[in-house]
């Protein structure tokens, strides 16, 4: 007899998965001054994020692939540990350079974890609920940025900066049981043709392409060999992963899916999106601290208001989104998001604090109406044998947008600012404000390549059983 999936149990999982996967990102930050100080070797220190990035994505769509391939359940069991034994691990570290490697086990558990739970949803729910359920989960990463800072902090006066890697396992615990014992997939089994060749380019060329984007005009010139011959390595990769893509049986990632307009037009808008995210998440806290003379406190919660207007607006359109058309509200977001980076742009070392805090308001809430309705737009565009690639390539999608963000806004402060006095570091932010206003408009225009609005069937291919 054919069991069914409890539903409410298995998205309670799937939530506490995901949260402590969030939680982690913004916990590491908050703690890395103790660690540092424990561990040395603070010339590593950017290595402890840069790592978890980079695997992160490599890893993003070859699991993607295999949950198509082989059912979610047992990818997401496979992340599960994989990040379980990488935060044990990142625990027990005595040593900066074993924490960057446990790290990096980290970001390959992370890279099943994130696409592999969105595609689990969009299996579990029709298209109504499926947008309610999605702008839940969307919320989950701003409430983590939130509480992230506060987490830390906690564990690290009070505890040890250990446990903040060591709290993720009774989560883990919790979500497994609650996933892998009440999920349940009709899926059937057969051959699989995997695509080995593929996946060995891909990770080369995406590799080659991360460490250069991430290490490019900070620690190594970009004009230096290093740096050219690591985007030179990921072109030539990056064009045999494209080649190989469509000579296999099996696709790591189908190139027939870059074939319909609103998938690329959806993944473009990502790739955008993020990117101005990172580059307001990054400086306007900076422009708090540095150029208006704030406390370091002050700075980071600067970006409290853009975490609660986010996932309320994320909510919000995964509510209304089916009465009104996902279009209205991307069209919305993108117009929104415009306009708060318009005023980001226009603001000066007289500008009072309250003005930064409403960029942020607007932008938040901008993004919280765009990332819904984009996630729920590909698992409508695809069939169940390739929502799981189509889900992991939005992630990589908007992992790749917030990396080559911060690189090129990093390389445009460093250009602009000449010096370390206040009104060259004013300016250089400025070019940067300049620059998200650039993209916020390339956004608005990318938005009305679109296609014109179908009509949802309500009903989605699942192999879930119940």
């Amino acid at each position: 007899m054919q069991q069914t999936t409890n539903r409410k149990i298995v998205t309670i999982g799937l939530l506490a998965a995901l949260f402590i996967g969030a939680l982690d990102a913004t916990v590491v930050s908050t703690a890395m001054p103790h660690i540092t100080k424990e561990l040395s070797g603070f010339s590593l220190i950017s290595w402890v994020f840069s790592i978890y990035t980079l695997t992160m994505c490599v890893a993003t769509p070859i699991f993607g692939k295999l949950a198509d391939l082989y059912g979610r359940r047992s990818v997401f069991t496979a992340g599960l540990l994989i990040f379980a034994i990488g935060s044990i691990l990142c625990g027990a570290a005595t040593s900066m350079t074993a924490l960057i490697w446990f790290r990096a086990i980290q970001g390959l558990g992370a890279g099943a974890l994130t696409p592999v739970t969105f595609t689990i949803v969009g299996d579990l729910y029709p298209g109504e609920q499926r947008a309610k359920v999605q702008g839940i989960f969307a919320s989950v990463w701003s409430v983590a940025g939130l509480l992230g800072p506060l987490v830390g902090g906690t564990f690290v006066d009070y505890i040890s900066w250990r446990w903040i890697f060591y709290m993720n396992v009774p989560v883990f615990v919790i979500a497994f049981i609650l996933v892998v014992g009440f999920l349940h997939e009709k899926f059937e089994k057969k051959a699989k043709n995997i695509d080995f060749i593929g996946a060995i380019v891909f990770t080369i060329g995406l590799t080659a392409l991360l460490y250069a984007l991430l290490n490019g005009g900070e620690k190594y010139a970009w004009d230096s060999a290093l740096i050219i011959g690591l985007l030179c390595i990921a072109a030539v990769f990056i064009s045999l992963f494209l080649f190989v893509e469509t000579r296999v049986k099996e696709p790591m990632m189908p190139l027939e899916l870059f074939k319909t307009r609103e998938i690329r037009v959806i993944y473009l808008l990502s790739f955008l999106g993020f990117a101005i995210t990172a580059g307001v998440m990054v400086y306007a806290p900076q422009w708090i601290q540095v150029v208006l003379g704030h406390s370091a406190t002050n700075s980071g919660f600067t970006l409290m208001p853009m975490c609660i207007a986010w996932p309320f607006a994320a909510t919000m359109t995964g509510r209304l989104m089916f009465k009104y058309g996902p279009r209205l509200f991307i069209i919305s977001g993108a117009f929104i998001v415009a306009a708060g980076s318009l005023w980001l742009m226009l603001i000066d070392p007289d500008s009072p604090y309250s003005y930064l805090v409403g960029i942020l308001i607007v932008i938040g809430f901008g993004m919280g109406l765009l990332t819904t309705p984009i996630l729920v737009l590909i698992q409508n565009a695809v069939d169940w044998s390739k929502r799981g690639v189509a889900t992991s390539t939005n992630s990589l999608m908007n992992a790749l947008g917030q990396t080559v963000g911060v690189a090129m806004f990093g390389t445009l402060f460093n250009n602009a600012a000449a010096g370390l006095e206040t009104k060259q570091v004013a300016h250089g932010m400025h070019v940067v404000f300049i620059s998200i206003f650039i993209i916020s408009i390339a956004v608005v225009l990318v938005v009305g390549l679109l296609p014109s609005q179908r009509k949802e069937s309500g009903k989605p291919q699942s192999s879930v059983a119940g």
